[in-house]
């Protein structure tokens, strides 16, 4: 069973190492799966309905599959060095630690922003794609900085606040299990053509995951906000939490996604700018409304206060979530 201190000691090490490539890394494992497993079930010329139950399989035998190798490891170190041994606390960790992505966030922000330092704006789109779906090649500088911006507070929700909240929830098999889900949602989780009915499932079951996640994040981004000026300007940090939460409330359901405006909001809302918007993707023109309101207009320093304000509350929720882990347990021993 993983404690707290583990969740600790997991967040540290994804925050220092992140994913070295050399180590085969659980996501892309799963990842091969759903890949090869939609091969093998879909056919052409199946129906909707068809496509759905498919979908549904490939959704319960995944998080099924996920759980039960993660358990099985788990025993099977538990037996060679006991529930405590250092083997054993060993693997909980770094194995809690792929499931967070914390480092990898910051430092491909940061490449981006960099480079537009660097007035290489074409790096900084050839960087940019690599992190986000919409096309790049046409953006400008405040183009750039804001889809950095978004993404930044979007993938602190499902890449670090989320795994963590199931972490301290319910140990490794269920954060693995949240990380299968989110892979499914990133790999069939459209609304296009290809994916309305088999890839249903999998985006359903990932917004209701990240229901509580993203409304956490934005909480944590406003509180960020506060503590990172709080220093400097106390009135001016509480101007800037009051906003950053009132934004997020009043504006966090104008996305599309259920979950992804309200980290959004919540930035956009402590920096004093515009997100969202028009974006091509693929080619294709997709209408997106604007959240928060451009009351600063200085996009070049935005990007690396986006990304204090978002370090400092993934910090913020790691110590959450470790105090959470310890409030679960207490409570399991108490009740059994």
């Amino acid at each position: 069973m993983i404690s707290p201190l583990d969740i600790a000691l997991a967040f540290f090490l994804d925050l220092i190492v992140g994913d070295p490539r050399w180590l085969p890394h659980p996501v892309i494992l799963i990842g091969r799966f759903i890949e090869r497993a939609e091969l093998v079930i879909r056919r052409n010329g199946d129906s909707p309905r068809m496509e759905y139950v498919k979908g549904s399989i490939l959704v319960v035998v995944t998080i099924a599959l996920t759980v039960a190798v993660v358990s099985l490891v788990i025993q099977a170190v538990t037996g060679v060095s006991g529930e405590d041994g250092f083997w054993m606390k060993l693997l909980l960790i770094v194995l809690a630690s792929t499931t967070l992505a914390t480092r990898g966030l910051i430092a491909s922000a940061s490449a981006v922003f960099q480079a537009l330092e660097s007035d290489d704006i074409d790096i900084a789109r050839r960087r940019l794609s690599m992190i986000v779906g919409r096309d790049t090649e046409n953006l400008d500088t405040q183009g750039i900085q804001k889809a950095t911006i978004e993404t930044l507070s979007e993938n602190l929700s499902d890449g670090v606040i989320a795994p963590l909240f199931y972490l301290a929830l319910g140990g490794l098999p269920l954060a693995m299990a949240y990380k299968a889900v989110n892979t499914m949602d990133s790999m069939i989780g459209y609304r296009n053509h290809k994916y309305r009915y088999f890839g249903y499932t999998a985006a359903r079951l990932d917004d209701i995951a990240n229901f509580i996640p993203a409304r956490l994040t934005g909480m944590l981004i406003a509180f960020a906000s506060f503590l990172y000026l709080a220093l400097r300007n106390i009135r001016a940090a509480a101007a800037v939490f009051s906003r950053s939460l009132r934004v997020m409330i009043l504006e966090g359901r104008k996305h599309p996604s259920p979950n992804s405006g309200f980290p959004e909001a919540a930035i956009a809302g402590a920096l004093g700018m515009r997100v969202g918007g028009p974006s091509f993707y693929k080619g294709r023109l997709v209408e997106k409304p604007y959240i928060g309101t451009d009351s600063s207009g200085n996009y070049e320093e935005a990007g690396w206060d986006a990304l204090r304000i978002v370090s400092v509350a993934a910090v913020l929720g790691g110590l959450l979530m470790v105090i959470c882990r310890l409030l679960v347990l207490l409570i399991l021993i108490r009740h059994f």
